[in-house]
Order: C-alpha cells, then structure tokens, then sequence
C-alpha cells in the first residue's frame, strides 16, 4: 500500500519540482523538447528490445522451454514503455532501466529469485494448512465427515474415464 501510495501521489509531486527546476536551468522549450526526446528514443528502444525478446520466447517454446524470464522482461518492456511516455524525469530514468538490457536482465533475474522465495515461503510451502495437517488439493473438503473421511453419500461430481498415451511415437513429446 505504501507503494502505490509513493507512486500515484508522491512521483508526480517530485516530477514536477524536478521539471520546473530543469526548465529553469536549461529553459521551458529545452525541457519540453528533452522529454519529447527522451519518449521518442524510450519508444524506440522498448520496441527493439521488445521484439529481440519475443524472437527469444518464441525460440524457447520451439525447443519446448518455458520462457520465463522472457515473460519477466515482457512484463518489464510493458512498464518501461508506460515510463518512458509519461512525462518526467525520474519515470524516463527508471524507464530506461527497464528498457536497456544490462539493467534489464539484472533486474529481472532479482525480480524472478524474489518472487520464487516468496511463492515458495508462503505459509510454509505448498502443502500446508495452519493447522499443520497436509493440504490435498484433489480433496473435496464439502464431501467429508468430521472425521476427515470421504462421505459416502456421493455429490455425482467425480468422473473416472481413460486415457492414451500418444508422445510415445513422437520425438519432441509433444500431443498433436
């Protein structure tokens, strides 16, 4: 809550200081033409970036990857690119963070090992209750007893069916 409150009401209030204490230094029409500059030249490296970092994924996906940090430094690109447009000193330099590769990439692999720890710490791991009993997600918690056993009186939901394997034959293991 603290940084959407900094962002929406603090950023702006700084840009503007920021902005009027540059046009007073280097002149209004200067400082005007520097962020049209800077929101041109942001556009162009977001786009570039974005689409080397679209061939990348898409490359993954055809050796059957998961592209995630490439989804990482989509996500990325996407704010940079609001940053970038939206007029401002302070958004132009952490636009362009997210916009030039070095940054980006370090950026994003801390970004990435951040919010693993976070998935994975939360409550404990995966398969906790707070009560410290094992959690199945294959469980129908409205169809048990006290006791934690299955009621035999049966809902009608549950579907039992077969299945075929077909990557067997095929070499990149994939269903067609």
């Amino acid at each position: 809550m603290r940084f959407l409150f900094i962002l929406f009401a603090i950023l702006p209030i700084v840009e503007i200081a920021l902005l009027v204490h540059v046009g007073g230094i280097i002149g209004g029409w200067n400082t005007i033409g520097l962020v049209i500059l800077t929101a041109f030249i942001g556009a162009y490296f977001v786009k570039r970036e974005g689409i080397a970092t679209l061939q990348t994924a898409q490359a993954k996906m055809q050796r059957n990857e998961l592209p995630g940090k490439e989804m990482v430094e989509g996500l990325m690109l996407v704010v940079a690119g609001i940053l970038l447009v939206t007029p401002g000193i302070i958004t132009d330099i952490l636009g362009f963070m997210f916009a030039l590769p070095g940054s980006r990439h370090a950026i994003a692999s801390q970004l990435s090992k951040h919010m693993k720890l976070r998935v994975v710490t939360q409550a404990g791991g995966f398969n906790q209750q707070p009560g410290g009993a094992q959690y199945n997600p294959f469980e129908n918690p409205f169809n048990q007893q006290q006791s934690g056993q299955p009621d035999s009186s049966d809902s009608g939901d549950v579907f039992e069916g077969e299945f075929s394997d077909k990557t067997k034959n095929d070499p990149d293991k994939r269903l067609k």
